[in-house]
This record gives C-alpha cells, structure tokens and sequence, in this order.
C-alpha cells in the first residue's frame, strides 16, 4: 500500500509541475487537473486509513490513544 501511496504521490507532483508549465492546451490541462484530483483523493482515502490502523494500534485497553512517551528536555523540534 505504501508504494501505491508513493507512486501515485510521484504522478501528482508530475501532474502540478505540468499545469505549473502553463504550456498546456486548456482541454488538455483540465484533463491533467482532473486526473491529479482523482489520484490526490485516492491519497487522502489511503491516509484515513493508516491513520485508522495507527490509532487502532497506540489505544490502550481503555481505548483512550496513548501519547508518545517524551523526555524532560528533549527537543521537540
């Protein structure tokens, strides 16, 4: 699942740099953008679900979602 997530990220950073070009016919452009809306859902579908896999996987048995463990000091940048 994450190389899909990856490639189709790939395709839609191809996709903006194109349209960015501006040397596109508008026909042609609107097909670009359409295309690039199609795969920048599929992305945010794909990142609900990991973010559902994640919370799933940090709740405790309570089912409260556990926060990371930080040390006093530590950088948080």
């Amino acid at each position: 699942m994450l190389e899909k997530f990856e490639e189709s990220l790939r395709e839609l950073e191809q996709i903006v740099n194109e349209l960015e070009k501006g040397n596109l016919k508008l026909h042609q452009a609107l097909e670009l953008f359409e295309k690039g809306v199609e795969i920048a859902r599929r992305c945010q579908q794909q990142l609900e679900v990991v973010e559902q896999r994640v919370e799933f996987l940090i709740k405790d048995n309570g089912g409260t979602i556990q926060t990371p463990y930080v040390r006093n000091g530590a950088d948080s940048s």
